[in-house]
């Protein structure tokens, strides 16, 4: 007879615990804000807060007691579950100060955020107090790095190893660490992370951005977000190209690996220029630009497709930036909007939607596929070429110079399958709601990849308020399986998973 699994509760409600703790205080900065622009909502920012870190004290001295030993499943029912209750406990900012007043599009809103999708509900986001604004930017800016990893680097203290949540929450191809100690790596990690946006916002600040615009832009930018404070996204400042070119570079920066930044700043550029990962992600951000900034500038009418300020749009100049920027905004999964692309003829709409699938490097903070899974999913194929002609030949796939295991090829291999099922599945979802083929494969898309904007009804100048009920509930599981990349969310749906044997 099979036994159940036996779980160590008290850990997981004790890590729960600590995750309000997490977001009680950042809904505190969010307070501080509010109290700064005087908008309005500031005790009630301070009462979320306030009873998000009430909870978190209650749960991890209700389990102070637990046995400090946490195994694999254990690290994926953390990681899995935890997100969903950073997301129920990060609607109340929206639900206590009635911006939104609705529990489903509030845990939608935070969801999208957490997951660093960018979708919103929000219809006029300019109406939407300062210090609300900044909380849905912090939403991004945690699960930029993931929640899971900013905890790791505090389990020390604890008394609790971290290695099994730091697998199920980056669970990719790429097991480079910069210290052997996890939460070292996530320390270094998190102070590049701080480092970029910090510098970002100054530099934003400079070019023209208010403070405040600029802050909210940074974290979006690094987290691969897209949430904006304004209607209008970027294409709020197409009259100021060095703002759209700055967001561009930081862009670039969040869709590389972060382990690539650590080199770079200890002087070990060779690292990156050998790493072939970061080189295929370059090759296809200036093979893309080159495709879409000619149909661009042949072909399409800009003027028609800019949200704001056409006078700018036409030039050859502005052809490349608005190519190079939502090739970018797509490929990292950012999600920013400089322009409505599904104006841009057929070609570049369908162009678009196949970027969707792409995805930034592994160890950024994009979501997507990513680059390596797909370099060695084409390596792999080129090889079965020569097993064809040459079949008793050991012929590996190589990554970095190094063979790549049997082990990940297959990882990777059933990772696209699952990948194009849950995209198929999430589409015949969206069908069943009476929404139409375009806007349903979009949608689907969007939310499995974290991207933002979809198509059809929910394109780049529209937004998801009019998805149905349903529809924003299926969007938001998309959302978290697209986050935490399938496995670590899906093998908790297995039977297996909670038993024994």
């Amino acid at each position: 007879m099979r036994k159940r699994l036996k779980l160590n509760y008290k850990i997981i409600f004790h890590f729960f615990g600590l995750l309000f703790l997490f977001n009680g205080g950042f809904m505190l900065l969010s307070t501080l804000v509010s109290l700064i622009y005087e908008d309005g909502v500031t005790f009630k920012l301070f009462l979320s807060g306030l009873v998000t870190l009430l909870i978190g004290v209650f749960a991890m001295v209700y389990t102070r007691d637990h046995k400090k030993e946490m195994n694999k499943r254990e690290g994926y029912i953390v990681v899995a579950f935890g997100w969903v209750v950073m997301t129920l406990s990060g609607t109340l900012p929206y639900i206590l100060t009635g911006a939104i007043p609705e529990f489903t599009n509030a845990f939608f809103e935070t969801m999208s955020g957490f997951t660093t999708t960018g979708a919103s509900i929000l219809d006029d986001i300019e109406a939407v107090p300062k210090g609300v604004l900044f909380w849905r930017s912090l939403t991004h800016w945690i699960g930029g790095m993931g929640i899971i990893v900013l905890a790791v680097a505090i389990l020390p203290l604890l008394g609790i190893g971290g290695m099994q949540l730091f697998a199920a929450e980056a669970p990719g191809p790429s097991a480079d660490k910069l210290h052997p100690r996890i939460t070292d790596t996530a320390k270094r990690l998190w102070l590049i992370y701080f480092g970029y946006t910090a510098i970002e916002t100054i530099l934003l600040n400079v070019s023209g951005m208010s403070f405040f615009d600029a802050i909210n832009h940074s974290m979006s930018t690094l987290s691969t977000g897209g949430f904006s404070t304004k209607n209008a996204s970027l294409a709020y400042w197409n009259d100021n190209p060095t703002i759209q070119y700055i967001v561009i570079l930081f862009m670039f920066l969040a869709g590389t690996n972060f382990v690539l930044s650590y080199f770079a700043f200890k002087g070990k550029v060779n690292k990156i220029t050998r790493d072939d990962e970061f080189k295929l992600y370059f090759k296809f951000i200036v093979i893309f630009t080159v495709i879409a900034s000619s149909i661009i500038y042949f072909k399409a009418d800009l003027s028609l497709s800019s949200i704001e300020h056409p006078k700018v749009l036409g030039s050859g100049e502005s052809a490349f930036r608005h190519a190079l920027f939502q090739v970018l905004a797509i490929i990292t999964t950012t999600g920013f909007v400089s322009a409505d692309y599904t104006l841009w003829t057929p070609f570049l709409t369908v162009f678009f939607f196949g970027l969707m699938f792409l995805g930034g490097s592994a160890g950024s903070t994009s979501g997507g596929i990513k680059v390596v899974r797909h370099l060695i999913t084409i390596k792999n194929g080129f090889l079965e070429f020569k097993r064809t002609l040459h079949p008793n030949a050991v012929l590996p796939v190589r990554y970095n110079k190094r063979a790549v295991s049997g082990d990940i090829v297959f990882n990777i291999l059933g990772f696209f399958i699952l990948y194009m099922l849950s995209f198929i599945v999430g589409a015949l979802g969206f069908s069943m709601m009476e929404i139409d083929f375009e806007s349903a494969i979009g949608l689907a898309a969007s939310s499995l990849g974290n991207v933002g904007p979809a198509f059809g009804d929910f394109g780049p100048v529209n937004n998801y308020g009019a998805l149905p009920a349903m529809g924003k509930w299926w969007s938001s599981f998309l959302m978290l399986i697209g986050r935490l990349e399938l496995f670590t969310v899906l093998i908790l749906l297995t039977p297996f998973f909670w038993r024994n044997r």
